[in-house]
């Protein structure tokens, strides 16, 4: 009898411990249904069908899906490439230097290290203000802004270059300005895990033979902090291919001869601005597989085969 009330005991402690964890997860998968799985259902089906915001959805199959594929020249010959670039260069270069600056600043004294990964890390939360203020500066077409000032100082150039107007150069500022705001919570998580290393491996690496501060990055520092080296990586693969603002605030939407249109980009042009919702829809299922390719592939790169 009384290990029978003993398992009872065991069984009501489980079930309890079990509501509780409920409860505690509730919040979140309340949060994460409203806000992410309802509305990736929501664009699937309306990217299935001719919707214009006012009128009810007409379902057209996959119409929008072939349409996007075979007649979207603008996605095909700019938009998708200018996105791969953007994401090339901000993605991986991002997080590469994300982890070099890191790295250094773990080098240095808490005091300093925390003052100057502020002054990193704030550029992703104040990029949105810069562009529209300090950048349109910097890049302004006339003799007044301070790169042109600075060139025609130099003799570089004979006169004003439009930075924001000529097509060869939205791009590369695009990217410029990606770059410097891309130290965003990825960083802090790199900082954070090589922080936080075990100090004792790296007495035992001296004792094996590792000599230099290069050797105890590659051997101690980067095997040690493979969990925020993969958070890094998903979070550098998803802010490059959803950032859309650079374009928009400095250029317009859209921009000059499509140079610097991106995918989020021609989301906005054609749900906010044409009102065609179910190809916006279709877009935006397109960059939400894009995304995900990529992000399994940071997975597999960087998950421990064991």
């Amino acid at each position: 009898m009384a290990e029978i009330a003993g398992r009872q005991r065991r069984k009501r402690h489980r079930e309890q411990n079990r509501v509780s964890g409920y409860l505690f997860t509730a919040p979140y998968a309340l949060v994460f249904l409203v806000f992410i799985l309802v509305p990736v259902l929501l664009a699937v089906a309306l990217s299935f069908t001719n919707f214009n915001a006012i009128q009810f959805p007409r379902l057209v199959g996959f119409l929008n899906y072939i349409t996007l594929l075979t007649s979207d020249e603008v996605f095909m010959q700019h938009v998708l490439p200018n996105t791969v670039v953007y994401a090339v260069v901000v993605g991986i270069g991002g997080y590469i230097l994300s982890f070099l600056l890191a790295w250094l600043l773990c080098n240095l004294t808490r005091g300093v290290r925390t003052v100057l990964a502020l002054i990193i890390y704030s550029p992703s939360l104040t990029a949105g203000v810069a562009m529209t203020v300090l950048w349109k500066v910097i890049f302004s077409g006339d003799q007044t802004g301070l790169l042109n000032s600075w060139l025609l100082s130099l003799n570089v150039i004979d006169e004003p270059i439009e930075w924001l107007v000529n097509t060869n150069y939205l791009l590369p500022i695009v990217i410029i300005i990606g770059l410097w705001s891309s130290m965003g919570i990825g960083f802090l998580a790199m900082i954070a895990g090589i922080a936080n290393s075990d100090e004792s491996l790296y007495e035992a690496g001296a004792i094996d033979g590792i000599s230099n501060r290069f050797q105890e990055m590659i051997y101690i520092t980067i095997p040690q902090m493979k969990p925020q080296m993969l958070f890094a990586a998903v979070m550098a693969v998803v802010n490059a291919f959803q950032n859309g603002a650079v374009s928009a605030m400095l250029t317009g939407n859209p921009s000059p001869g499509y140079a610097a249109q991106l995918i989020v980009n021609h989301i906005e042009d054609y749900g906010f601005l044409r009102y065609e919702m179910g190809y916006a829809a279709t877009v935006s299922v397109a960059l939400l597989l894009i995304v995900q390719i990529f992000s399994r592939a940071a997975n597999r790169l960087l998950t421990e085969k064991d």
